[in-house]
């Protein structure tokens, strides 16, 4: 019996690792996809059933203070660091939609939709009116 326990207790941990580990929740490098660079950290949350991406670190010290002075709205003016850009998306099948993503450099809002390509490499489009204008780039899981 205790056997029998043990076996399903290992099989279920190694379960839930894997379901972990294939979701975009999570803390993920941003990379550049004009220039190759690491830019920043973003965690990736779900709040009241939708995703939301907030930057957590700015790996270029000298941007770390850095305010979004393009931004329209209620971000005009604030920390990049600590802004959530990533708002709303909404799991639809192998991808999340329906929300939007905002470039901190130039305060644009872009429709936005992600998906996993691998366990730790996320795909994030931002694009105007249908996906095929836009820009993509790939973040790597923060382990």
């Amino acid at each position: 019996m205790k056997k029998n326990f043990l076996v399903a207790s290992i099989l279920y941990l190694a379960v839930v690792a894997t379901a972990q580990s294939q979701t975009v929740l999570g803390k993920w490098k941003t990379i550049d996809d004009e220039t190759g660079k690491a830019k920043s950290i973003v965690e990736v949350y779900e709040k009241s059933g939708k995703i939301y991406g907030k930057i957590i670190d700015i790996l270029d010290p000298q941007k770390k203070d850095k305010l979004c002075t393009e931004c329209s709205g209620e971000e005009k003016n604030k920390p990049v660091l600590g802004m959530v850009i990533v708002k709303g998306l909404k799991k639809d099948a192998e991808e999340y939609n329906d929300g939007s993503i905002t470039d901190p450099v130039t305060g644009k809002k872009y429709k936005c939709f992600i998906t996993l390509e691998g366990k730790d490499k996320l795909k994030v489009r931002g694009y105007i009116g249908f996906s095929l204008i836009g820009r993509t780039q790939y973040w790597h899981r923060v382990k």
